[in-house]
């Protein structure tokens, strides 16, 4: 009896390369119809999946790794810091195709929930209450977003009110543009790069945090030193205040000094009364 060659399992790198082919180019193309921007969408697909490499062991053991992966390309795309960053200020050459540029105009023109809904629903197929988990929303604040999505396209493009024609055109939209996701091996290695230097940073950080407490520590006083207390009269001179308004024995003193001889011999002989 011949024992039958038993399949070794994938490396962990196999693993999130055999992901990476299935999902990458697919989900490429959907970002770019949720942002309107290719690079963009590679960049977020990117970074998403940097992020699951990082977590791999986790992730790895996830029910639904690239429901995952998609969230996070999703939030990455969204992500309203994008407005501040210099080459995202302009907008990109649209689709050469007149109906593709005027279906895309439509959905840049929903709110970001309705239009992740929208793709989500219409685009990837997902069932309601999937598309309300992934958007963090309930389920009829889900399908409230949906209809006002539809109604919205519909009212400017009514040949896509049918939610099967409008799913046809979405996937053509998508595939229309020659977006082509990196290559796995880059994905990891930046994402080990990534890594390494928040890794050192935070290191760099907790050395610089250690340094300046033990700079503290050593230049803090190491015993209490009562503050300087206020003046005494001594010996019948009373103590120096801050200037003020002259008393009324303070200002005939000065009176009188005025009135007297301000040099002469006759300030060196003392006068008797």
């Amino acid at each position: 009896m011949t024992r039958q060659p038993t399949e070794r399992p994938l490396t962990p790198a196999q693993a999130f390369d055999a992901l990476y082919a299935f999902c990458a180019p697919a989900l490429v193309r959907q970002t770019y119809l949720l942002t309107g921007r290719r690079e963009l969408a590679r960049e977020s697909v990117e970074r998403a999946f940097q992020l699951a490499w990082q977590r791999w062991p986790e992730l790895a053991r996830d029910r639904d790794p690239a429901g995952w992966v998609r969230a996070t390309a999703y939030d990455c795309a969204l992500s309203p810091w994008h407005r501040f960053r210099p080459r995202y200020r302009h907008p990109e050459p649209p689709p050469p195709d007149a109906s593709d540029r005027v279906l895309l105009d439509v959905l840049l023109d929903l709110t970001a929930p309705q239009r992740r809904t929208l793709l989500l629903y219409d685009g990837v197929g997902l069932d309601l209450p999937d598309t309300a988990a992934e958007t963090e929303a309930s389920t009829p604040a889900a399908a409230n977003r949906l209809l006002h999505a539809r109604a919205a396209v519909a009212a400017r493009l009514p040949g896509l009110a049918d939610p099967t024609e409008l799913h046809r055109r979405l996937a053509e939209l998508a595939s229309a543009e020659r977006l082509r996701a990196a290559k796995p091996t880059t994905v990891r290695e930046g994402s080990e790069r990534r890594a390494l230097f928040w890794t050192r940073a935070a290191i760099a950080f907790t050395v610089a945090l250690i340094g300046t407490t033990v700079l503290t520590l050593r230049t803090a006083p190491t015993h209490y030193e009562p503050p300087v207390p206020p003046g005494q009269t001594v010996l019948g001179v009373p103590p120096r205040v801050a200037p003020g308004p002259l008393s009324e024995k303070e200002v005939e003193l000065r009176a009188k000094l005025r009135s007297q001889a301000q040099n002469g011999p006759e300030r060196l002989v003392p006068q008797t009364e």
